[in-house]
């Protein structure tokens, strides 16, 4: 079972990649543009472009079917409340978490139609099902994120292909660590335990679909 994983090169990109080829998973890894090449194969692609979806599908299926995609970009920005939301605000928020999931999502479909088989998990936020003052934005995108998981998995629920998004809170990346230096970590969510759930919904969970998934942590 091959498996593309968008945002492969980020904090919980790094886990899920080693979650994925620890199961020995071929995985083929995504980025806008690489630092440095990885142990896998890789593909930079821009995913807020029809364009940039289409080529990441196809430099991956040069590598075989294309049996997963664990959609992990996305972006958290804001802090003014809705009054004081600037219009450049909201639509990269909508671009970052939404509308780059939808692109990748549709494009990976394609493929999976075709073959009769196919998983795909998202990454959302406890922000989508609670209320996040002065960060809209985001909540927004992420609230319509999952309601296009839920709706794909509707769509393709008899035709082999299982759906879902994934609700974590703060993660405890390297990236959030220097965002919010003083923040208790210890209440963060494990990348490796957000690792472990999507090496289950893709490897392991069959039947489970449309489904919308806390993992909180502590705080």
């Amino acid at each position: 079972m091959s498996v593309i994983i968008t945002g492969a090169g980020g904090g919980l990109g790094t886990a899920v990649c080693r979650a994925f080829l620890e199961r020995g998973a071929p995985v083929i890894g995504v980025e806008r543009s690489w630092r440095e090449a990885p142990a896998f194969p890789a593909v930079s692609a821009d995913l807020s472009t029809k364009e940039g979806c289409g080529a990441m599908i196809a430099e991956a299926r040069k590598h075989g079917p294309i049996d997963a995609l664990v959609h992990l970009v996305g972006g958290f920005g804001g802090g003014s409340p809705v009054a004081e939301t600037s219009d450049e605000t909201w639509d990269l928020m909508m671009t970052v978490n939404l509308r780059a999931a939808f692109l990748a999502i549709r494009a990976a479909l394609k493929p999976m139609l075709e073959a009769g088989r196919g998983r795909i998990v998202a990454i959302g936020s406890r922000a989508a099902v609670e209320a996040s003052p002065n960060f809209a934005a985001y909540a927004v995108s992420k609230a319509a994120l999952v309601a296009l998981v839920k709706n794909v998995a509707a769509e393709v629920k008899d035709r082999g292909i299982a759906a879902n998004v994934i609700l974590p809170g703060t993660i405890d990346t390297p990236a959030n660590r220097r965002a919010m230096p003083d923040a208790d970590f210890s209440k963060w969510v494990a990348p490796d335990s957000i690792a472990n759930l999507i090496v289950w919904l893709v490897l392991d969970a069959a039947g489970v679909s449309g489904a919308a998934i806390p993992i909180y942590g502590r705080a």
